[in-house]
């Protein structure tokens, strides 16, 4: 016969006490991947961008008035359509040059910066001031175009040059005659 103890023993089930241990390793891989990956995000979604060496519009005094830099360092470049690049220097209406129509490349318009450039900073006897270059590209323009342009002022070392939308109606007759 069973004893009552016995019986007692059988009917309630003993569980084992057991020391729990957790295996964090995993958990230290993936936090270390995590910090990996926000890294390279953080560093791949930085902004790229050019700089670009804007003109000092507080610059020397002329025709008597504060008008910005002297016009015969002023370089101005029309982007036209069909890879047509048309460039004069100074003012228009009075220009140093007449205006010529160039192209892209060493022969084109690197040339002609790199030509007008040493011209303007042998006028000016200082090295850290050369020519002032503005590109107007116009809509018939591409993105292309203005993409080489800027790979121009990178290549001829101009420091100062602006990308302006602006055009004055004796520019548009100008692209319009050419």
């Amino acid at each position: 016969m069973i004893d009552e103890k016995d019986f007692n023993s059988l009917n309630k089930p003993r569980s084992k006490k057991l020391h729990a241990k957790v295996d964090f390793s995993a958990m230290v891989s993936i936090s270390f991947l995590l910090i990996i990956f926000y890294m390279v995000m953080i560093e791949i979604s930085k902004p790229k961008a050019m700089n670009l060496g804007l003109p000092d519009m507080c610059g020397e005094i002329t025709c008597g008035i504060s008008c910005g830099p002297r016009p015969d360092r002023v370089i101005t470049i029309l982007l036209d359509d069909n890879n047509k690049v048309i460039t004069y220097q100074g003012l228009l209406e009075v220009p140093d040059d007449k205006p010529k129509t160039l192209s892209y490349g060493k022969e084109g318009i690197r040339k002609e910066l790199l030509k007008k450039n040493k011209i303007i900073t042998e006028q000016l006897g200082d090295q850290d001031r050369g020519a002032i270059v503005i590109i107007k590209p116009s809509k018939k323009s591409n993105f292309g175009n203005l993409v080489s342009i800027l790979d121009e002022m990178a290549i001829t070392n101009i420091q100062t040059y602006a990308i302006v939308n602006d055009f004055t109606p004796d520019e548009a007759k100008l692209l319009a005659m050419n």
